[in-house]
C-alpha cells in the first residue's frame, strides 16, 4: 500500500510538473503598432502569474514568462486579448526562457 501512495504521489508530481511552462507564445492578429504592444504588454502583466511580456509587432507574437510554479489558463490569456479587440490564432505553450524568444526574434525576418 505505502508503494503505491508513494507511486501516486511520483505519478501527480510529474504531471504538475510538466503541465507548467515556462513561457506561453501566441501568434495574435490586429497587432498594428507601438501602442497596441504597449497596451497588452500592461494588460497581461495584470496577471500574479506573469513574470515578462514579449510583444513582436512583425511576427505577430505575443510571448509571456511565467513566474516559477505559477501558470495562466489559455482561457484567460485568450479572453485578455480578445477583450482588448485582438484575435488569438494560436497558443503554445514552451520551456524556452524568455531571453531564448527575444533572440529569436532578433534573428528571424518576417
Amino acid at each position: 500500500m505505502k508503494r503505491f501512495q508513494l507511486y501516486l504521489c511520483t505519478m501527480l508530481l510529474a504531471v504538475t510538473v510538466t503541465s507548467t511552462a515556462a513561457t506561453i507564445e501566441m501568434t495574435v492578429n490586429g497587432l498594428v503598432c507601438a501602442f497596441c504592444a504597449q497596451g497588452i504588454e500592461k494588460k497581461l502583466k495584470k496577471f500574479p502569474a506573469t513574470a515578462e511580456v514579449v510583444v513582436n509587432l512583425e511576427h505577430r507574437l505575443v510571448a509571456v514568462s511565467l513566474k516559477e510554479g505559477q501558470d495562466i489558463t489559455d482561457a484567460d490569456l485568450r479572453k485578455a486579448l480578445t477583450d482588448a479587440g485582438y484575435t488569438v490564432k494560436s497558443i503554445k505553450r514552451t520551456d524556452t526562457p524568455i531571453a531564448d524568444v527575444r533572440e529569436k526574434l532578433k534573428q528571424v525576418s518576417p
